[in-house]
């Protein structure tokens, strides 16, 4: 990392508050350690907190399926070259239920035609893209288009909100779709983890 990590456990120094936070971040990352995200947002305490409740929030109270979440995190991740990023989340993919041939689609950074055709046409998706069902090409073209473009078009929208069934569940990708951008391009600008010189090409897919 481009600055050193905080140390895993508070400092002779730390507050009573700042103690409270490294609890409470343990807590849900329990029976693993604290990861290099972690310390690298302990800089900032109070920071880390919100960051641990924010993202804790999305990954455990939200309805949406693990499997979209995952895949638009790994396709977040492919899209700003956020290479730890992808190895954090390419296994909680993998234990979801995305396959490998779709992850490796997903690593692809020019794949495109997410969004199909919705009249008798072949579905897009590139290579592979056969392998991916009609609400997994929904959510990839709207992380592209929230990732590439900020905003979305109409369709996309009205699509994703037919497939997925919702307002809530909407608003949940969005979010997540959001956050994630954020945590890559912390993790990036750091190179937190240390994989900025990792070739795209050689994140692995679980195979």
């Amino acid at each position: 990392m481009k600055l050193p990590y905080s140390p895993p456990t508070p400092p002779p120094t730390a507050t009573q508050s700042t103690k409270e936070i490294y609890a409470r971040i343990s807590a849900r990352r329990s029976p693993r350690p604290l990861l290099p995200l972690d310390l690298a947002l302990l800089h900032s305490p109070p920071v880390a907190d919100g960051w641990n409740s924010f993202l804790g929030s999305i990954r455990s109270q939200t309805i949406l399926s693990p499997a979209l979440l995952e895949l638009a995190v790994c396709r977040v991740a492919v899209l700003n070259g956020a290479g730890f990023e992808w190895k954090g989340h390419m296994p909680l993919a993998r234990k979801a239920g995305v396959s490998g041939g779709v992850l490796g689609l997903v690593r692809d950074v020019d794949a495109g035609g997410f969004e199909g055709e919705r009249d008798g046409g072949k579905e897009g998706g590139g290579k592979g893209g056969g392998e991916i069902g009609e609400v997994e090409r929904a959510v990839l073209a709207y992380t592209d288009e929230m990732t590439r473009n900020v905003k979305v078009g109409e369709g996309v929208v009205e699509r994703l909100r037919e497939l997925l069934g919702g307002e809530r569940e909407v608003v949940e990708l969005t979010v997540a779709v959001a956050a994630y951008n954020c945590v890559s391009r912390f993790l990036v600008a750091l190179d937190v983890g240390e994989m900025n010189e990792v070739k795209v090409e050689e994140w692995g897919v679980g195979d």
